[in-house]
Formats: C-alpha cells, sequence, structure tokens
C-alpha cells in the first residue's frame, strides 16, 4: 500500500476550486518541498472538520491551548493537481504522541482485504492485476494545526450557495425550482 506521509506537514488546508455550486474540494499538504493534492466531495470535508473537533473536545483535559487566529486563509498552492480522488477518510487520535492523524485513501482498505487476485480481476473489470494496492495520503497534526484545519474546513463549506429560505436547497444565481412552492422558480 503505497502511502505519503506528512508528520508533521508545513501546512496542510482544505480549499476549493471554481465557483459556488460548481466547486471541487481539495486537501492539500506540503512539507519538505513536497506538495500533495487531493480531491474530495463537500461533505467529506464538512465531516472530517466536525469529527475532529470532537476528537479534541474529547481530549481537551491537559491539552495546550493556543490563540487560534485566523488561522491560514491563503489560497491553494499551485499547481493544484489531484492525485486521486479520496474515497475513504479515516480519523485518528494518538495517544502517546498527542496528535490527530487523517488518513485519505482512493479506496476503502477493507474491502480489498481477504480478496485473491481473481475476485480483484472481476472487481475492476480490468486485465489481470498482479497487485492491486490503495494509495493513501497520511498527514500527523497537532491539536493546534488541527483544530485551525477544522476551523479553515467549516468557513469554506459554509461558503457556498446560500440557503432556500423556505426548502433549504442552495440557491442558484439564477433562483431554483423550490419544491414548498409547488415548483415555482423563487
Amino acid at each position: 500500500m503505497p502511502t505519503t506521509v506528512f508528520d508533521p506537514p508545513e501546512r496542510f488546508v482544505a480549499g476549493t476550486v471554481g465557483p459556488p455550486g460548481g466547486r471541487t474540494f481539495f486537501l492539500q499538504a506540503r512539507g519538505e518541498g513536497r506538495l500533495y493534492s487531493v480531491s474530495l466531495e463537500k461533505v467529506q470535508v464538512s465531516v472530517l472538520a466536525d469529527r475532529i473537533n470532537d476528537v479534541l473536545d474529547e481530549q481537551a483535559e491537559g491539552l495546550a491551548t493556543e490563540p487560534f487566529g485566523d488561522g491560514d486563509v491563503d489560497p491553494l498552492d499551485t499547481p493544484i493537481e489531484d492525485e486521486f480522488r479520496v474515497d475513504t477518510l479515516s480519523l485518528a487520535w494518538d495517544p502517546n504522541r498527542r496528535v490527530i492523524i487523517i488518513e485519505c485513501h482512493d479506496q476503502d482498505p477493507a474491502e480489498l482485504e481477504g480478496l485473491d487476485t481473481t475476485e480483484l480481476e472481476e472487481l475492476s473489470g480490468l486485465e489481470p492485476l498482479v497487485d492491486q494496492q490503495v494509495t493513501s495520503l497520511r498527514v500527523v497534526l497537532t491539536p493546534v494545526q488541527a483544530r485551525a484545519f477544522a476551523r479553515r474546513s467549516a468557513r469554506l463549506v459554509s461558503a457556498g450557495r446560500p440557503a432556500c429560505p423556505f426548502c433549504g436547497q442552495p440557491l442558484d444565481p439564477t433562483g431554483h425550482i423550490c419544491p414548498r412552492a409547488n415548483g415555482y422558480r423563487r
């Protein structure tokens, strides 16, 4: 399983490319002269930020609290080329080091465990596979870095299209067909 590790990263942020309603979400890690970007869904960014805050709140006793300020507000580093599309995210707390570990996988590793080569070929529909591997990104963050990441991610997710006051669905710049208004445009 090829895994790229940033322990610790110089920078780890979530960001977007494109206008609201057509944004592509990215996680980007930078360190030791390397830049690594992966694309993912908006909901994955939102859930990751929420879970990081939950884990940090659970482990709050004894954690150093430093002022966060506005955190990292710079745009994503360029070039923005995703290494893979995230299928599975995992989050862990290392009690010995007192750090958060985030892993992004291009496939669910549990789905590939225990499958032989023939089954993998059938699943993929490809020519014979010698070795099916999961590509992963692992980032290790201090609690301060993790909290700053979660705050930026929450701001990023909420900066999308405004919600319709009637149905809660996102409004496009041209409006939308609201189910609460019997299908009429607002």
